[in-house]
């Protein structure tokens, strides 16, 4: 951490560590409880949240986002606020109204899918839900790698056409089902490699499914982000500022992909979505634009578009960064970082003192967090 500003010494970064637990309203990645470190550092907060079950090479990058955050604080932004996204886990279809009603505003709606002991009748009746709920909204899926590309190939073209054939101002029994709808936006990491995403999209143009393709875990994941869009396997990429190591990597990264960006978080308290809402923030909107030297095709992310205005474009794709609401308690008190009209805010955000100490984990767990940020640091 010699070219950039960082802690002094592993000693000075370990002062600066606050552990905290918090608790969550539903299960998420198989956890009802989200451990996360914060860092205060001379330019604000960082957040190392890396999951537990990540090894320390990967979980590195985690913590350089930590440092860069504290130290450096976030890059320049290009607009005032984003738009984000609602996010529906593989709950059943009747718990489903309830947690869009933690995303006020959000016209956008990411839809887990192909949960394990689940079938895609379950998926289908879970976006049909959404759709009853909020009958105009854009619809995503998310099937974290689980499909085989024949399994991909099924659930996207069921998928898309259930989403299609919503229509809340039909009754039951009135005639026929028109596909002419709007379909899915995107179906996010299909299936888990690289070559399988690459002979979905050519499956899907073959059965003339228009649904694009977007990869998280084969860029987060993989030692070379790139590689799945110049192998032909994504027509969008979904990123995420702590696993690329920092909101300035991931502004290089957006600029070398060259497809549609749609920044995501991973499960953070509200300071590592901060971290996610002030990338989006700098990312170049709609218009062409340029980011640290490279072109993103298009530049379609998920906080704007450049040139409009204030550079705030209400018909910009949404950032999936509005996971807040899966907290029963965050570091911040209630309304001071939320969502309005379905938009986050571009702001600081700091911890409230008395919610660092009221969540604060247990001593063993700060114990395992400390090692594993010695751990990690010698890999910076």
């Amino acid at each position: 951490m010699t070219s950039v500003p960082g802690p002094e010494s592993i000693d000075d970064l370990l002062a600066r560590v606050h552990v905290v637990a918090l608790p969550m309203r539903v299960r998420f990645r198989g956890v009802t409880e989200r451990e996360v470190a914060l860092v205060e550092g001379p330019a604000g907060w960082g957040e190392f949240g890396a999951f537990t079950e990540y090894d320390d090479p990967e979980a590195a990058h985690w913590l350089r986002s930590a440092v860069e955050m504290a130290w450096q604080g976030p890059p320049p932004a290009l607009r005032t606020r984003v738009a984000v996204n609602a996010t529906v886990p593989a709950v059943a279809a009747g718990e489903v109204a309830g947690i869009l009603d933690r995303f006020p505003g959000c016209t956008t709606v990411k839809v887990k899918v192909a949960e394990k002991g689940q079938q895609l009748l379950d998926d289908v009746a879970r976006v049909a839900a959404v759709l009853q709920a909020r009958p105009h909204a854009r619809i995503r899926v998310d099937a974290n790698g689980a499909w085989s590309v024949a399994e991909a190939a099924h659930a996207v073209r069921v998928l898309d056409q259930a989403v299609r054939a919503a229509d809340a101002t039909r009754a039951p029994g009135t005639g026929p089902v028109s596909l002419d709808g709007q379909g899915l936006e995107y179906v996010e990491q299909p299936c888990a490699t690289v070559p399988e995403l690459v002979q979905l999209r050519e499956r899907l143009a073959a059965d003339g499914v228009h649904v694009d393709v977007a990869a998280d875990e084969s860029i987060r994941r993989a030692e070379d982000p790139l590689r799945v869009v110049r192998a032909g396997g994504a027509d969008r990429a979904v990123v995420k500022v702590a696993p690329l190591g920092g909101p300035r990597r991931l502004l290089a990264v957006a600029a070398e992909l060259g497809v549609p960006v749609t920044v995501s978080s991973a499960l953070d308290s509200a300071v590592g979505v901060a971290a996610g809402v002030a990338a989006a923030a700098a990312l170049p909107g709609a218009c062409p634009g340029r980011v640290g030297g490279g072109h993103v095709g298009g530049g379609r992310v998920g906080g704007g578009r450049v040139g409009a205005g204030d550079g705030d474009d209400d018909e910009a794709p949404a950032a999936g960064l509005g996971t807040g609401g899966f907290f029963v308690e965050d570091v911040v008190e209630p309304g001071v970082f939320s969502l309005v009209d379905g938009y986050l805010p571009v702001v600081a955000v700091s911890p409230d003192p008395a919610r660092l100490e009221g969540l604060r984990a247990g001593a063993d767990r700060r114990d395992w967090w400390l090692d594993r940020i010695r751990r990690c640091h010698d890999l910076l």
